[in-house]
């Protein structure tokens, strides 16, 4: 059943896909999502232990959004909110809850919001490397890059941009240690 849904809203997806629960995957029309080879998505409370709030949402809002997920890529109860573009490498895993937003779902400008001026939403593309891990309730927000191999913290709130090899935590998130990998 989720084989036809995936197909008919045009979502891309490599052999060995794992879905545990139901995962809410919607692609707008012009939109682009791309899930890699062997990758598990979980959505159900008990599919992962650190207790799931709801089901992994994977979403391109508008036209020409694009969200790629590369292949192993672990993925447990998340959000991933695109306007532009999400690029998650491969043997990355996002842990439970996580929110990845490319954008700030209203404008900032208090009458550009009053008057709901979509045009205005800021965007900016979010890059996560290669074998990232992403802890639990993490908010990793536009324009984020994170480089190969980072660590991001538990409740971390991630900004700005980060070389390979680094442990990233707090609120603003900021490297706290480096990876001798």
């Amino acid at each position: 059943m989720w084989r036809l849904f995936m197909k008919l809203n045009h979502i891309l997806y490599g052999k060995g896909l794992r879905l545990k629960g139901l995962p809410f995957i919607f692609n707008c029309r012009g939109g682009q999502i791309t899930i890699g080879n062997h990758c598990t998505v979980k959505s159900s409370f008990l599919s992962n232990l650190v207790g799931l709030y709801s089901r992994t949402i994977i979403v391109t809002r508008v036209p020409g959004a694009v969200i790629r997920i590369g292949d192993r890529v672990g993925i447990s109860g998340a959000t991933i909110y695109a306007r532009k573009g999400i690029t998650i490498g491969d043997d990355t895993n996002i842990g439970g809850n996580v929110k990845i937003l490319d954008n700030d779902f209203h404008p900032i400008d208090p009458e550009a919001r009053r008057l709901d001026v979509k045009e205005q939403i800021g965007t900016e593309p979010v890059t996560i490397g290669k074998n990232c891990f992403i802890g639990c309730n993490a908010l990793i927000l536009k324009g984020v890059v994170l480089g190969d191999n980072c660590v991001v913290g538990a409740g971390s709130v991630v900004t700005g941009q980060f070389e390979d090899n680094c442990v990233i935590a707090g609120n603003p998130a900021r490297v706290i240690r480096k990876l001798g990998v």
